[in-house]
């Protein structure tokens, strides 16, 4: 059975000739112990998909249902407060109160239901001592770190067992080294507690080693579904495709198809691609990861030739600019374990890693 079904959900905010359409036919749903992200850019819907979720915004229609209780239903006018609805929600800025302890900011909630003293101080100690809290129950939230506040953001919205926790990106407010510690541990936590979980991100790379299931919105409407994996090596899109890795976009023109392949003319060499779609016309992009685009001193197959514009540090490795023509015009992207001589490069270009999108 599903935790969280949402079914053909519109939602919009203004009226009239002013009516700004957010969320265009929404479906989705959540089993139990899964985890699904909702990712997307900027304006995409994601965060407004898990407020109305949550209760915190009206749809318009559509409805949504937490396992077989309906908390929404726009053809009967029907919306469960969100207080009752019995979902789990971290916040972004964690909301905690700065003049509570942890133990009191963990067992709010249970205070607000009317749950005796007693059973609030068993259930906030067993919480707390899951996530590795326990010895911070009597601080307040400015003697923590910012890993910390987040996993006591955590602990409140698991301290009363919820059938499905509802996180608003809740790795962003940490800095970049913290938040892939508190990711691995987020991982874990959700792993080992069978959660069920959906959460709100704009991280690709969050999205994907997090979640079970990633749905991509874009402009109010979900682009593609699926595991992290076939999201990222199977994208059904140019949009997919590109928010969902690093790319470069091939400066080439149409030359030819012959069923799934393409042949595209790039800086007087022809190289072939591999069809993404059912089209046939010839306004296509072509693209390829970062990671694909081998770097060579010798010619071969679906190679073209350009010189080396620079070099980036990474750490790992160096991120090379290849480049041709005018300053701001496109160039290859491509990855190197060293720093590379100044001159010019075979950029060898595999078939199958060069997807072509008709426009």
């Amino acid at each position: 059975m599903n935790e969280l079904t949402v079914n053909e959900l519109h939602l919009e905010y203004g009226s009239g000739a002013s009516v700004n359409p957010i969320l265009k036919g929404v479906s989705m749903h959540l089993t139990k112990g899964e985890v699904v992200a909702l990712l997307g850019p900027s304006g995409s819907g994601k965060t407004t998909l898990l407020r109305a979720v949550a209760g915190l915004e009206s749809p318009k229609q559509g409805t949504i249902s937490i396992g077989e209780r309906v908390a929404f239903d726009g053809s009967r006018q029907f919306e469960l407060p969100a207080e009752m609805r019995n979902l789990g929600l971290v916040f972004q800025s964690y909301a905690l109160w700065p003049h509570k302890t942890v133990a009191d900011n963990v067992g709010y909630g249970l205070k607000l239901r009317k749950v005796g003293s007693t059973e609030i101080a068993q259930r906030v100690k067993a919480v707390l001592a899951q996530l590795g809290l326990g010895h911070l129950a009597e601080r307040f939230p400015h003697q923590l770190s910012g890993g910390q506040q987040q996993r006591v953001a955590i602990a409140r919205a698991l301290v009363y067992n919820p059938p499905v926790i509802l996180l608003d990106e809740p790795l962003s407010n940490l800095d970049a080294k913290l938040r892939e510690e508190a990711r691995a541990f987020l991982r874990e936590l959700i792993v080992r507690l069978e959660l069920s979980a959906l959460m709100v991100t704009h991280d690709q790379g969050e999205a994907m080693a997090i979640s079970d299931r990633i749905l991509l919105l874009n402009n109010g409407r979900i682009e593609q579904q699926g595991d992290p994996q076939s999201m990222y090596e199977k994208p059904q899109t140019l949009f997919t495709a590109e928010f969902m890795g690093s790319n470069n976009r091939l400066k080439s023109t149409f030359v030819r198809r012959n069923d799934s392949t393409v042949t595209l003319r790039m800086d007087g060499c022809e190289v072939i691609g591999t069809a993404c779609g059912a089209g046939t016309g010839s306004d296509v992009t072509a693209v390829i990861r970062v990671e694909h685009v081998r770097i060579s001193t010798e010619p071969g197959v679906n190679a073209v030739r350009m010189p080396l514009s620079t070099c980036m540090y990474l750490g790992d490795r160096w991120e090379c600019l290849f480049h041709r023509g005018e300053l701001g015009e496109a160039g290859i992207r491509a990855y190197s374990p060293h720093k590379l001589n100044a001159g010019e490069y075979w950029l060898h270009l595999p078939q199958h890693a060069i997807w072509v999108f008709e426009n």
